[in-house]
């Protein structure tokens, strides 16, 4: 077994609210200074600042994950990490079609800046990112599925956004196998109070600033089988181990 320390929930300066520091030459920088081996870049509702973050995080030997934080119908947040930069881009146009578009308030959230692998800016979103999608919880597994991803909710922990507080429990009904805290502290509890044993938590920091990726000391880590060299067999051993758990249905 190999061990590599991850954070698989990071935000980009496209996500309303995040840091227009959070570059993706940054946020790969900050990840090698962090000791952070394996990053996945989540901006809400969009995947379109992957494919610079995938040229930044080379340059640094950090191996980058396509991800997105999908906002479902039910105002809920989930993490959703694809295995190809390609999948995430073609899940990023069916999210497009499911958006509920409305005007960003700039003044409110800040621009919702498109990098290149410069940190050039090199586009906009107009609309907002961070409201509500169409898709409903219950559909976001097999969607994901679909283009070859895996997902599951993020921040149980937490009162915004957050699975539990919305549904007043964790949703074993729509068949999840993992599920992501925000503050490892808190597992112990959560498990016995929601009957999590079964369910394989995972950590995020869900940075939209620089300062808020976690310090060497405090990164959690992941065992992948084998000793799998280079980005491409880490990220495909990655993804053998995420798919093994992802759905109890």
């Amino acid at each position: 077994m190999s061990r590599f320390t991850y954070d698989f929930h990071v935000h980009s300066c496209l996500s309303p609210c995040g840091d227009a520091d959070n570059t993706p030459n940054n946020l790969a920088g900050m990840a090698f200074l962090n000791g952070i081996r394996i990053m996945a870049l989540t901006d809400h509702n969009s995947s379109r600042n992957c494919p610079a973050f995938f040229e930044a995080a080379k340059r640094y030997g950090v191996i980058p994950i396509a991800g997105m934080e999908l906002t479902t119908a039910e105002d809920i947040h989930v993490v959703c990490l694809f295995e190809t930069l390609a999948e995430a881009l073609a899940f990023n146009d069916e999210v497009d079609e499911r958006r509920i578009r409305v005007r960003n308030r700039e003044d409110i959230f800040g621009e919702q800046l498109i990098l290149d692998g410069e940190d050039n800016v090199v586009g906009k979103e107009e609309d907002l990112l961070i409201n509500a999608t169409t898709i409903s919880l219950d559909e976001a597994p097999q969607l994901v599925c679909k283009h070859g991803g895996v997902c599951y909710p993020a921040h149980i922990d937490r009162a915004a956004n957050g699975a539990i507080e919305i549904l007043g429990d964790f949703p074993h009904y729509v068949g999840f196998g993992m599920a992501e805290l925000n503050d490892r502290s808190n597992e112990d509890a959560y498990v016995r109070k929601y009957g999590l044993e079964g369910i394989r938590l995972l950590s995020g920091s869900d940075a939209h600033y620089l300062h808020q990726l976690r310090d060497v000391g405090d990164n959690d880590w992941i065992e992948i089988d084998g000793d799998p060299k280079g980005e491409e067999m880490v990220r495909k051993g990655l993804f053998c181990d995420l798919r093994s758990c992802q759905s109890k249905g």
